[in-house]
């Protein structure tokens, strides 16, 4: 490894591993590192978020990740990053530090810079950037992990944290300006580190990050000076390029190693940087992610036309999310299990109902009424119903009490079987929607004497 050709760097990043995601991670990493070593790599990085969330480190997961990361170790030296706190809470990196190894592994969980050497070790800046360059190295990097936003609201008030910490990452990175250029002057790649979101940045569901409150702009992380600029933190892979007096120099997100979530587009694997003192270019080498299909209904799944999607695009070894919208009343009408059975041959299914609820709404300007006949009337008129068969029940409710007019109801004879025989059908329907509107005057009295 020289400092006269360009320095070959495997970039990974959110690898999240854990147990919900140990499968594709694994999978996924376990493929890019093989790729990367034999394409003949000088140093790999990996640039935040390698575990999910705090792990045991008797898990299957943290036993998985600290036997690829010695794997990689043996064969190349290894640069891991502090990424978001919640995925990775302070300490979980440290276990890397003793791995061993043939190349040593390098933990950035502070500001600083590191400088690779021509033996593949690595040196450390003893505070937040060198105040000389060592002897005989081949590449500087400079390390920004994860901001801490609680550590910032702490120190910076709540209210001014959000718009304060992009400033204040802004005069860090011009700051590592002149060392960078020191670096290029010597003919060594520079090389950014970090772990955040640029603003105008795309997610892996197509969001545009438009907030005032991120760490990063394009413009702050160029005037860094370094020629590769490598991001984590955003799970889609995306880039930006900049050629200028100082060369052509990259702003690159690798995207997650694999696809953990329904929806994420676009293609999931590491980023290849060929890294000169006065050039930077990056390629996505895409890992074997699973793939995810999306069947959604307006309504209640139709069996027929899920058929017909299932023809049209098939979903053998796929994770299917299958999703609807019914109203309450037909919640139970989802047959669930002959879904399942169609769904067979996926490799998981995820279902997502969305129940519509069932929204009563009062009529508009009933309120206003004084007079219960001028509610009734109001009511009326929204719902299209003839007011005048109520006007009875209504003198009846205000002459008497409810427990009268209940007996009276019941004192009346009983009709025989030889006059339910003679009712037409016409006069059944007349009394049943009587009975409803009646019903519903009631719930329209009881509501406004509430």
């Amino acid at each position: 490894m020289t400092a006269r050709r360009p320095l070959r760097v495997a970039h990974f990043s959110d690898l999240h591993y854990g147990p919900r995601n140990l499968t594709e991670a694994d999978r996924c990493f376990g493929a890019a590192i093989e790729r990367a070593v034999h394409a003949g790599v000088d140093v790999a990085v990996i640039s935040g978020d390698s575990t999910d969330h705090a792990l045991d480190l008797h898990s299957p997961s943290a036993v998985a990740l600290v036997s690829r990361v010695r794997w990689l170790a043996d064969r190349c030296p290894v640069l891991m990053l502090q990424g978001t706190w919640s995925h990775e809470p302070p300490g979980t990196l440290s276990v890397f530090r003793a791995l061993g190894g043939r190349h040593g592994v390098h933990v950035a969980d502070r500001i600083g810079q590191v400088a690779l050497t021509a033996a593949g070790d690595w040196v450390a800046s003893p505070g937040w950037c060198f105040d000389a360059l060592p002897e005989g190295l081949v590449a500087l990097f400079s390390c920004l992990p994860s901001v801490n936003r609680a550590a910032m609201a702490v120190v910076l008030g709540v209210a001014d944290a959000a718009a304060a910490t992009g400033e204040h990452v802004a005069t860090l990175l011009r700051g590592w300006a002149p060392s960078h250029a020191l670096a290029r002057r010597c003919g060594l790649p520079t090389l950014l580190v970090s772990h955040g979101t640029v603003f105008g940045c795309i997610t892996e569901h197509g969001v545009p990050m438009a907030g005032f409150d991120h760490e990063f702009t394009t413009g702050s992380l160029f005037d860094a000076g370094a020629q590769a600029v490598l991001l984590g933190h955003i799970h889609r892979h995306q880039c930006w390029e900049r050629d200028d007096g100082g060369g052509r120099r990259c702003i690159a997100y690798a995207g997650s190693i694999g696809r953990f979530h329904h929806g994420e587009a676009g293609d999931k694997g590491f980023l290849r940087w060929q890294v000169g003192p006065d050039s930077a270019a990056c390629r996505l080498e895409a890992t074997p992610a699973r793939r995810t299909v999306d069947i959604c209904f307006d309504g209640k799944p139709d069996l027929a036309a899920l058929r017909a999607a299932l023809v049209a695009q098939p979903v053998e070894g796929a994770w299917v999310r299958l999703r609807w919208s019914v109203p309450e009343e037909e919640r139970n009408d989802v047959d669930r299990a002959a879904m399942r059975e169609l769904l067979a041959g996926a490799a998981g299914v995820q279902f997502e109902g969305r129940i519509v609820p069932v929204v009563r709404v009062r009529s508009a300007g009933i309120g206003q009424a004084g007079a219960m006949r001028d509610k009734v009337a109001a009511w009326a008129g929204v719902v299209g119903a003839r007011a005048e068969p109520l006007w009875s029940c209504l003198d009846e409710l205000a002459a008497h009490r409810t427990q009268r007019i209940v007996d009276d109801v019941l004192a009346e004879p009983q009709p025989t079987e030889a006059d339910d025989a003679q009712r037409a059908d016409g006069e059944v329907a007349s009394g049943l929607k009587t009975l409803e509107l009646a019903g519903d005057c009631l719930e329209v009295f009881a509501g406004a004497n509430a």
